[in-house]
């Protein structure tokens, strides 16, 4: 009996890494996948630079709602960069192998990094919301120390998610197949190839998820709420447009975001729904870091007209 369970347990340690398929179902378009994603991560990463360089040199874009596109567009360099260097060397090379602990790190890294962005577009909307509806004490309420404690509140909530998963996840073992049907190491998929006891760690993800994932969302959904509502009793159709404008771009980002995380995550697993989901995952980990910058800089003056300054 006893050498058994030895046996059982050095078959354990004999998965060190993992096998993403990523797109390899499609192995006529793998160039072709190659050249889109290198040139949305060139443009994400370029674009998303660009800003955090503008905000910091130009003078007229230090206030609290370029302060955290400064922080937003940060953290989506760093989250492009978790996903995509990894896919691309996959496409190229055919070689779609990586080390338990590499998906870890990848999957730690992810969910930083998300949870970091739920609460900061929650942030961000709240911003909106005090500039729109309670306008003539914006400056008094959103001074910079309130921004430093709602940025720093921002980062610190999605490390300490990232720790918790870390903690439940790290006594994970593998000893089965070691085929992930994803382009990153994602929750579902490592679950499904473990062969320890998930149980504790599904009611963890649970708890958190249920926690942590609604109060960033429930706080942007009723700040725009309160910015529709404030905007529709504007009398002025221009008045109505200038206070639409400045939270349309945010809006749209908000709305792709949550649109496909939920959609990944919320709705029932069937096999259909498995193998769309790979699609919705590049939305909210490949397309929203893309959006950020584009959106951000073509429909907004202020960004516009720094531009032209650095330019000239």
């Amino acid at each position: 009996m006893h050498l058994i369970e030895k046996a059982e347990e050095d078959n354990r340690t004999v998965i060190t890494e993992f096998i993403l398929l990523g797109f390899g179902n499609l192995p006529e378009l793998q160039i072709l996948l190659f050249l889109v994603f290198l040139m949305i991560y060139i443009v994400t990463m370029s674009g998303n630079i660009l800003i955090i360089v503008l905000v910091v040199a130009d003078q007229h874009l230090h206030t609290p709602m370029y302060y955290f596109l400064g922080n937003l567009s940060c953290l989506e360099t760093c989250y492009t960069s978790t996903i995509l260097p990894r896919m691309l060397a996959s496409l190229l090379t055919r070689d779609r192998t990586i080390s338990v602990s590499g998906c870890f790190a990848q999957f730690y890294c992810f969910v930083f990094l998300a949870a970091t962005e739920c609460y900061l577009l929650a942030v961000m909307s709240y911003d909106r919301y005090l500039a729109i509806c309670k306008p003539l004490h914006y400056a008094a309420l959103m001074n910079s120390r309130l921004c430093l404690q709602l940025a720093g509140g921002s980062w610190l909530s999605g490390f300490l998610t990232c720790v918790i998963m870390m903690c439940s996840m790290s006594q994970l073992t593998f000893c089965g197949p070691n085929e992930m049907d994803h382009f990153f190491c994602d929750f579902s998929p490592m679950l499904k190839l473990s062969c320890s006891d998930t149980s504790m760690i599904t009611l963890v993800s649970f708890i958190l998820t249920s926690l942590g994932s609604p109060c960033p969302f429930l706080l942007t959904v009723t700040s725009y709420v309160c910015i529709i509502a404030t905007i529709v009793r504007i009398p002025s159709t221009t008045g109505r447009q200038k206070a639409f404008s400045t939270c349309s771009s945010h809006l749209i980002v908000v709305t792709v975001f949550y649109g496909t995380l939920m959609t990944v995550y919320l709705l029932p697993k069937n096999n259909t729904q498995i193998a769309l989901n790979k699609v919705f995952s590049v939305f909210y980990t490949v397309l929203t870091p893309l959006m950020n910058p584009l959106i951000y800089s073509l429909r907004n003056k202020e960004m516009k007209e720094a531009l032209r300054k650095v330019i000239s």
